[in-house]
């Protein structure tokens, strides 16, 4: 879903939110005793508003895939009000002496408000989506455009749909296009980049922009449909336009962050990895710590740590298998809880990783991957404990896979900012939490 809709999404669950409390508080003490009840109800749900916000984030409700049906649109609704009503309450009884109130009705009133509103709003938009979606032209022979225009026509309400498609631009097809333009309010142009580079087409481009029309290249509009990079059709050229190898003050404040919350955390858990650490040496021969050379920035390599979960000297497959044998039954429970990864936030405040960032390979599968097209552009940031192809994609078991995910990590390297860190660790929550193999 692109930018703009996700942050109409936003504000609406905002108004929604404020429209809830006064519908409930209304509908409870009625209209003469409107003003008082929202006045002393507005600071207490504050909070509660920051509770349901995030938990619409990580059930997905601003990304597309829960617009497909209306079944699955009132699913998630329906399961994220449920889960934000219950973690609410729980705040209210646990802190009371904050929220000086047991709203047990009038919290109930507000979930269930919120259900109809998130939900009809959602819908209304869904159904807006669809009725207006904005007409699109394709130019160009990259098969990335039929993957592109699969994924508009198996999600109309994405807001686009496919009004023609030329291999090339001659004189006849841009006449064509003007036409379009001027009968049909033809609003955008995607363009394989291969293209535009020729004379004679970007002339003809040029002559098409006057009729209000919008022309992108193929690699942005693949970005705004897919939310990765479709890296088969990525040049060298396009790295140097698009990639920022050093963006100061980004990474400056990522690294007090990092230094911050690492050091907050690795203290918070030093009883935590006592434990682990001897449940690890008591199960299973060999030192508790596994530690393995890693790439990280620049390809640098660099030493991680992990607690180990595999049997000591244990050969075998760079990937972890399912149903791997070679891992122990208190190595399971470490992955399945991602407890082994603890150790790492040493790394994250010596500086060989950060919270967010490419997961760093071992230097094994470094060497397969390196066959991939603009596989080094990876390294151009630390990797990270945590990161987009993670939330997007399954753990790779295969190249082909490894490929997939790749897609992710450039889209993250290309598009990095401390906001899309935020949404990364927020996200990364659900993931430890749900089946993700």
């Amino acid at each position: 879903m692109s930018g703009w809709k996700k942050g109409l999404l936003f504000v609406g669950d905002i108004l929604i939110l404020y429209g809830a409390l006064a519908g409930a508080l209304l509908v409870r003490y009625g209209a003469g005793k409107l003003g008082a009840s929202y006045a002393t109800h507005r600071g207490p749900f504050l909070p509660v508003f920051l509770v349901f916000l995030l938990t619409f984030y990580l059930l997905d409700l601003y990304h597309l895939r829960t617009f497909l049906t209306s079944l699955v649109l009132f699913r998630a609704v329906t399961l994220a009000v449920v889960i934000a009503g219950v973690v609410s309450m729980g705040a209210f009884y646990l802190f009371p002496d904050y929220f000086l109130l047991t709203p047990k009705t009038n919290l109930a009133l507000f979930a269930g408000l919120i259900l109809l509103l998130a939900y009809g709003w959602r819908a209304l938009l869904r159904a807006r989506f669809r009725a207006s979606a904005v007409p699109v032209v394709f130019v160009g022979t990259s098969p990335r455009i039929t993957e592109i225009a699969e994924e508009v026509k198996r999600s109309p309400h994405l807001g686009y749909r496919i009004a023609h498609h030329f291999e090339t631009l001659d004189t006849g097809s841009e006449n064509t296009l003007k036409t379009l333009a001027e009968t049909k309010g033809l609003a955008l142009l995607v363009v394989d980049p291969s293209l535009a580079r020729d004379e004679e087409t970007a002339r003809k481009l040029y002559r098409i922009i006057p009729y209000e029309v919008n022309v992108v290249p193929l690699s942005e509009f693949y970005e705004a449909v897919f939310e990765k990079v479709p890296l088969e059709d990525l040049s060298e050229e396009w790295f140097i336009e698009n990639i920022s190898p050093r963006r100061p003050f980004y990474d400056r404040i990522k690294r007090i962050l990092d230094v911050a919350l690492g050091i907050a955390l690795f203290v918070i858990l030093i009883p935590l990895s006592l434990l682990t650490a001897l449940a690890v040496a008591l199960t299973s021969r060999g030192g508790a710590l596994y530690r393995a050379e890693r790439a990280g920035k620049a390809g640098h390599p660099f030493i991680l740590n992990k607690f180990r979960t595999m049997k000591n000297g244990a050969g075998g497959p760079l990937w972890t298998e399912e149903n791997d044998m070679r891992i122990t039954p208190v190595g399971r429970f470490l992955r399945a809880t991602h407890l082994d990864e603890v150790p790492q936030l040493w790394n994250i405040i010596r500086g060989d990783i950060s919270f967010t960032g490419p997961r760093p390979e071992n230097v094994g599968l470094v060497r397969e991957y390196e066959k991939f097209p603009h596989y080094a552009m990876r390294h151009v940031v630390k990797p990270g404990l945590t990161g987009w192809a993670q939330i997007n994609y399954r753990p790779s078991k295969s190249l082909d896979e490894a490929y997939e995910k790749l897609k992710y990590d450039l889209y993250y390297v290309k598009n990095r900012s401390v906001f899309l860190d935020l949404l990364i660790i927020l996200k990364t929550v659900k993931y430890i939490f749900t089946n993700h193999s």
